[in-house]
């Protein structure tokens, strides 16, 4: 099982090491495939007044810091195409953000690079038109064939993180899983799915209680990994508290899904 997770965003180098040493034992898990996530800079954000991380010099920095230590495989977010270069000799993962899930220059750039690309499905799309963001970055790549093994091997995924349902609202439509892992190792991404945005006059809401029936939900529908964001005390996050787990909670939720996994597969 691909297992996705650390803080939101690097909101000090102290709490970033903090929760790196308490994922230990994931990445040592023969059952898991472990990469250690946080944010350089969180572009889309509710406020102009909203934490964003401490950049792209400074982020790379303590990532690399990280992957050092604890020999963890990263990932991280990219927003600009220039970014992808120099974020790629850290990060074994770029991930292309929700909002950004069309954006041709940003996946091409992506692609360019040697690491895997994941692309968050935009919360207004329908999952079968993600297979035209999987084929830019496939044939980027020199890669004209198209179907999941493909991308699996050309280092291409996609991630589910909800649809948006009215306003302030995302709801998760089970049927995108097996829908996208036609053409792409699918992650689903179990606290962004649970998000409220914009909800919290000027941030954005969730309520991080349901993470663990959708990761429940979506680990016997099928998927390829799990992403979580985690925290020490998500009350104080700078970034996606209310929908992000604490580690205690984090650790019962990854055994559950881990014995779903292993029941469908005896």
């Amino acid at each position: 099982m691909i297992l996705i997770a650390g803080p939101c965003v690097i909101e000090s180098k102290e709490l970033v090491f903090e929760i790196a040493k308490r994922l230990e034992s994931f990445a040592k898990d023969d059952r898991i495939d472990f990469y250690f996530k946080s944010s350089f800079d969180k572009a889309n954000r509710t406020s102009i007044n909203s934490f964003r991380g401490p950049g792209l010099e400074k982020g790379c920095e303590i990532l690399a810091e990280v992957k050092e230590k604890f020999g963890y495989k990263i990932l991280t977010d990219i927003h600009e195409s220039y970014q992808a270069e120099p974020v790629s000799e850290v990060a074994d993962i770029l991930q292309i953000p929700a909002f950004l899930c069309r954006q041709t220059d940003l996946l091409v750039a992506a692609a360019k690079t040697s690491s895997i690309v994941n692309i968050k499905k935009g919360q207004f799309l329908a999952p079968d038109q993600m297979k035209h963001s999987v084929k830019k970055v496939l044939e980027t790549r020199g890669v004209n064939e198209f179907g999941y093994k493909v991308a699996l091997n050309s280092g291409v995924w996609l991630t589910e993180r909800g649809s948006t349902f009215g306003y302030s609202n995302l709801v998760v439509d089970m049927r995108s899983l097996p829908i996208m892992r036609e053409f792409a190792p699918v992650i689903f991404d179990a606290t962004h799915s649970v998000q409220m945005p914009g909800a919290l006059n000027g941030k954005s809401g969730g309520d991080a209680k349901f993470v663990p029936y959708l990761a429940r939900a979506a680990a016997a529908v099928g998927v390829d990994g799990f992403f979580y964001e985690t925290h020490i005390n998500p009350c104080e996050a700078l970034c996606d508290g209310p929908n992000m787990l604490n580690l205690d909670e984090f650790e019962k939720v990854v055994e559950q899904t881990l014995k779903i996994q292993k029941a469908l597969f005896e």
